[in-house]
């Protein structure tokens, strides 16, 4: 499991200011299906803000959870310059998918 969540932190760090990507996306390049253990894997965090787990969202574009409570999960994105509209990010204009 520490392997595992090492791989989504490494993924999470490239995700750029003013972008995010999805829980489904990470998971995916790292071959897995386990979207969830993605978000459990980014709930426990250690790196904060190093790793900058409120940049990932929901595929449907929702923001989602975070451990310090979504209110800051969104004050957080908008101080990135993300528009939010009611608690949605467009993905055709914040995703980020250019991953190493």
């Amino acid at each position: 499991m520490e392997n595992f969540k090492n791989q989504i932190y490494y993924l999470c760090k490239q995700i750029p200011r003013g972008k995010v990507t999805t829980y489904k996306i990470l998971a995916n390049k790292v071959n897995s299906k386990a979207y969830r253990a993605v978000g459990n894997a980014l709930n426990t965090n250690p790196y904060a803000p190093i790793v900058p787990c409120h940049r990932v969202i929901n595929s449907n574009g929702n923001v989602g959870g975070f451990a310090s409570g979504t209110k800051n999960k969104i004050k957080l994105l908008k101080e990135e310059g993300i528009e939010i509209k009611n608690n949605k990010i467009d993905l055709d204009k914040y995703l980020f998918n250019q991953f190493k």
